[in-house]
């Protein structure tokens, strides 16, 4: 598994950005002027304990948590790769038998593969191949989709609770203003500054983040679909120009949706 420098990239070059656009509308030493940490608390603290709200357990909650961590790596397979193995696979086990297949499973690009070749050599049943993949298949994708629903919830409640600390910063301001010119300056401070901790972290961190556990788990959920249909073809004993033509066509339909 490599590191997704593109996606690393942009991270930083999101946060030189923002303080790009602080340094140049009052320099540099006017980037203390946008730390406030009552503020950075009140916006982070209760965008993270409301999607903790959300979470079955604390396990659930740091599952989805390490996401971050998850979206810096890319995932998913050559698709090529695995297709060209799954037809030599085919051609092998058509020439010499589904037993000849064992040796060379462990030197498959992909787990699952090996996991697939092992379950047709050991002689299980086509259907109970088919069910033991695709319910690990549907596990994995689900998990998944958990990540991704989990960094969408921390995206979507970011800016709401920006929106609490302006209501907070407001209300306070109102009730001293004309009486406390420092207290108005500080409710002022809390108002603007929780609305722009809200905004960054949702577009900063959480949207993206969510973006790319999304474009992950259609990768390895297609990859695992790829598998699933060529383990059972090789099963079958289809010839490997069969095989070869389902798998592009799988493929192909890909290209279709994402376009």
């Amino acid at each position: 598994m490599k590191l997704n420098k593109a996606g690393m990239t942009g991270f930083l070059f999101c946060f030189i950005a923002i303080i790009f656009g602080v340094a140049t509308n009052g320099g540099l030493a006017t980037i203390i002027n946008y730390l406030h940490l009552p503020s950075f608390i009140l916006t982070l603290g209760g965008t993270f304990f409301a999607v903790m709200m959300t979470s079955d357990s604390f396990d659930d909650f740091f599952y989805g948590l390490k996401g971050f961590v998850e979206a810096f790596k890319t995932k998913g397979s050559d698709l090529n790769v695995i297709s060209e193995e799954v037809v030599e696979m085919a051609e092998m086990a058509r020439r010499e038998g589904l037993l000849a297949l064992e040796e060379h499973a462990s030197t498959l690009s992909h787990p699952f593969l090996t996991k697939g070749i092992s379950l047709i050599v050991d002689g299980t049943d086509v259907e109970l191949v088919r069910d033991i993949m695709e319910t690990e298949m549907n596990h994995k994708c689900d998990c998944d989709r958990k990540r991704v629903q989990f960094w969408e919830d921390f995206g979507s409640y970011a800016p709401a609770w920006g929106m609490v600390g302006t209501l907070i910063g407001l209300i306070n301001m109102m009730k001293t203003m004309g009486s406390d010119v420092n207290a108005v300056g500080m409710g002022m401070s809390l108002a603007l500054i929780t609305t722009l901790y809200g905004s960054i972290i949702a577009n900063w961190i959480c949207i993206p983040i969510s973006r790319k556990l999304s474009k992950n788990c259609s990768a390895e959920c297609l990859e695992m679909e790829l598998i699933i249909e060529g383990t059972l073809s090789i099963q079958a004993g289809e010839n490997s120009r069969i095989i070869k033509e389902k798998l592009r066509s799988i493929l192909d339909q890909d290209l279709e949706e994402a376009a």
